[in-house]
């Protein structure tokens, strides 16, 4: 048995490459393995291999998600690729094979930030999650500064089925939510803040350093890989509600 899964493995791993562009190898397998498509990090990309990979990788899935793409790439890949939305703030861009948007439904992500500065870091997330699927419902500016503007969303935050909170500072907005509800709690620190917040790292420890349990902690500005997580908590809870 554990031969045959061996083998079956070897031949994914090697039917499922796409490696003719030369400067990347395309993973055109990993829907069937995760769940969710290759994701594009554009930060050190030209403009042509972003478009490059869009291209291969649109004509193999029906998805396909770009993070980290400044305005004039963003612009050129556009151009070159009908359909391609870009999102600005996310600094992301993607694509969608029915044109449709994520449909309605009772279930959804809640993507939470602590200020107006956060906002492009939870833009990252929430704009991953709907990409992959997900609704998202968005609560922004209700830090701890001002408490109880956050009371006053509790209720759509409290009904998701995940929720993503970003915040920079002293990063405590992650520990005052994991206290107030029944559902994981992914939380994002971000570099905003004065010197002593250290690019984030202040945050970073006081979210690791969470006695609210139900947290976990992503990278300093990882907006995407916490909708990548959340994406995959909603739609394997929706999974098993529909069985």
């Amino acid at each position: 048995m554990p031969m045959r899964r061996k083998a079956s493995f070897l031949s994914l791993s090697e039917d499922a490459v796409d490696d003719s562009l030369g400067y990347a190898q395309l993973d055109l397998s990993r829907p069937a393995r995760t769940g969710f498509p290759e994701v594009i990090y554009g930060e050190s990309k030209s403009a042509e291999q972003i478009a490059a990979i869009f291209e291969r990788l649109a004509a193999h899935t029906d998805r396909v998600l770009a993070t980290r793409v400044d305005a004039d790439k963003a612009a050129y890949v556009m151009q070159r690729i009908p359909g391609v939305k870009h999102h600005p703030e996310a600094r992301a861009l993607t694509w969608l094979r029915s044109g449709e948007a994520v449909p309605d439904g009772d279930s959804y992500i809640a993507v939470v930030c602590a200020g107006t500065s956060d906002v492009p870091v939870a833009e990252e997330a929430a704009v991953t999650a709907e990409c992959l699927g997900s609704r998202v419902e968005r609560v922004y500016d209700v830090g701890v500064a001002g408490i109880h503007r956050l009371f006053r969303r509790l209720p759509v935050i409290r009904g998701a089925s995940a929720v993503v909170v970003v915040a920079g500072m002293e990063g405590a907005l992650a520990s005052v939510l994991g206290g107030l509800v029944a559902v994981p709690v992914i939380a994002v620190p971000t570099s905003v803040g004065y010197g002593a917040s250290f690019q984030g790292v202040a945050a970073l420890l006081s979210m690791l350093n969470a006695c609210a349990p139900g947290i976990s902690v992503v990278n300093i500005d990882n907006g995407f890989g916490a909708g990548y997580n959340a994406a995959l908590i909603h739609q394997n809870g929706t999974k098993r509600d529909e069985t």
